[in-house]
């Protein structure tokens, strides 16, 4: 019923659920539903993880204990799935795979954000290093340990490429991660193609996302002030249409305007021109997107230079203002000092992570062990990351 359901409405160049590529594991003799596609199954395991609903206390920007009210990755993510899925419909996508893919986009991601991501990195350089992105793909396939009968959520094959091919084709297999390594060798993920329209869509939702509210939160941080980005190519035209249309308001009213204006210029500027490629393409199945030559969901030209714009100005004024700086500073000396911690000392480690897949940490290469190490500290939230390091270096609350 779902399945019929789902194909009267999409396009034929959209993900059908039935005619989905599978799942790594078969699940015969488990449970069915024949009310939900394959990619509904994706979406709500995700959903029910445990690497999902600990993103609530992972950061965004600002660490959990700045403000109740500053965004954090969960909702980011969801703000990202919102978007993605508002754009599949309107495309005659499957919205379903977009939200899939947009919710597990940051699944792997550290406490402290891209601070905790750039210290592990740094921990573990003599290791293979650390990627967020790899990480996402070993909590997906490795990672979450719930199901009775396999390792990770045995998502389906669209779900895990638009995950891998998240920011784009992979088009050097030297600089393939281990982890994606592991999973296209046994499911065939087409590394050199681009993913589904789908996944592209959710790659474009999430710069909408971030590079939007991140003027929200910063204004609310009082990083800078509405009249410092007057002259910002679409921030000024939306602050003069609120002005025109609503007068004097409140900065809280007056930055979620322009937070909606700038998403409503993004997507329909994605609307516009992915339209167009779409009908130039004339494609009748996803793979002829796949196989394209470029990407056919894409902004236009002037608005991509103009996220660019902005991206570099919240680069300079707010992911590296000075009081960020100083957060993210003591944020990366805590996971610098457990991963060395870890390392040195691996019986200092909750039991559960001492011995992986039968065999004891103190016992592995170090290679091997420092991955399993980089595995605890990437699943941590930012306050069990700040306790943990409390109890053991017996320090006082470091990041207040």
């Amino acid at each position: 019923m779902a399945d019929q359901t789902e194909h009267r409405r999409l396009a034929p160049f959209a993900c059908h659920g039935p005619a989905s590529r599978g799942r790594l594991v078969t699940e015969k003799g488990d449970i069915t539903s024949t009310s939900r596609t394959p990619f509904q199954r994706d979406r709500d395991r995700i959903i029910h993880s445990g690497a999902f609903r600990r993103l609530k206390h992972k950061t965004q920007v600002f660490v959990y204990h700045e403000g109740d009210y500053f965004r954090t990755r969960l909702t980011h993510s969801l703000e990202v799935a919102q978007i993605a899925r508002s754009i599949a419909r309107a495309l005659g996508l499957n919205d379903d795979l977009a939200e899939a893919v947009a919710l597990a986009h940051d699944l792997g991601h550290t406490p402290f954000g891209h601070a905790g991501e750039e210290a592990l990195n740094r921990s573990m350089q003599d290791y293979g290093g650390f990627d967020h992105n790899e990480q996402t793909v070993r909590v997906l396939t490795k990672l979450e340990q719930r199901y009775a009968n396999f390792n990770g959520l045995n998502l389906s094959w669209e779900t895990l490429e638009g995950v891998v091919k998240h920011q784009g084709v992979i088009k050097n297999r030297e600089e393939v991660r281990p982890a994606i390594t592991d999973i296209d060798l046994k499911l065939d993920l087409k590394l050199e193609h681009h993913s589904s329209a789908e996944a592209q869509l959710a790659n474009l939702a999430d710069d909408i996302a971030y590079l939007s509210h991140d003027f929200d939160d910063a204004l609310r941080a009082k990083l800078f002030t509405i009249d410092d980005i007057r002259l910002l190519p679409q921030v000024g035209s939306a602050l003069a249409n609120i002005e025109n249309c609503h007068g004097r308001l409140d900065l809280a009213r007056i930055t979620h305007e322009l937070v909606r204006r700038l998403i409503s210029v993004f997507v329909e500027d994605i609307l516009l021109v992915s339209n167009a490629n779409l009908s130039s393409l004339g494609a009748t199945h996803p793979d002829e997107i796949r196989h394209h030559k470029k990407p056919v969901i894409s902004f236009s030209a002037d608005i991509a230079a103009d996220l660019e714009t902005l991206r570099k100005y919240l680069f300079k004024n707010m992911w590296r203002h000075y009081k960020v700086n100083r957060m993210t500073s003591k944020a990366k000396r805590v996971v610098t000092d457990l991963f060395d911690l870890f390392m040195s000392e691996p019986n200092t480690l909750p039991h559960d992570w001492q011995i992986y897949e039968g065999q004891a940490l103190s016992d592995m290469t170090k290679t091997e062990r420092a991955r399993i190490i980089a595995d605890y500290i990437a699943s941590m939230t930012d306050r069990y990351a700040i306790v943990e390091h409390e109890r053991l270096f017996d320090l006082g609350p470091i990041l207040r």
